[in-house]
């Protein structure tokens, strides 16, 4: 392990990937799709959209709302449709919650970034397993983008609307 040093000459802990000073590890994943900030919100903040990535059960989006799922429970915390979620998930199994935040960044029309960021996770190894969910997560998002297109003959992109 490589030691570090201060400017003073005192040794220094070398902090892991993810880690923060005083909150435990983060984690952050983001993705950019050819869909309207509108588009991406109902994918992902729809009820199916929910219980696509916190898990089945009745979530009400309003702040203050405390929910439960069948991956765990939480409550929520921020809620600015078409931008930014925010919420609070003790994921089965966990001792303490985390604070997983959502935002829908767009400068296009029809290309919008999804962006998943959790904090407060106890160590690098849970840090790596919601790392790869996350992934996961934005993988379905794009699958189920890609389902809702057809080529026509033109060779054009059509959206096919679908409520999610």
């Amino acid at each position: 392990m490589k030691k570090i040093f201060s400017k003073w000459g005192e040794r220094v802990k070398a902090k892991l990937v993810g880690e923060t000073k005083d909150r435990g590890f983060q984690v952050g994943v983001r993705r950019t799709f050819p869909i309207s900030q509108e588009e991406a919100w109902r994918l992902v903040a729809s009820r199916e959209g929910l219980a696509f990535w916190l898990g089945e059960g009745g979530i009400d989006l309003k702040p203050g709302q405390g929910y439960e799922t069948t991956l765990g429970n939480g409550e929520i915390r921020i809620v600015k449709p078409n931008a930014q979620l925010r919420l609070t998930w003790k994921k089965l199994g966990w001792q303490r919650p985390s604070t997983v935040q959502v935002r829908f960044l767009s400068v296009d029309t029809n290309k919008t970034t999804i962006s998943f960021h959790q904090e407060l996770l106890p160590d690098q190894k849970e840090r790596e397993l919601m790392k790869s969910y996350w992934e996961n997560v934005l993988l379905g998002i794009k699958e189920k983008i890609h389902s809702s297109f057809i080529e026509n003959p033109a060779g054009k992109n059509v959206t096919i609307t679908q409520q999610y």
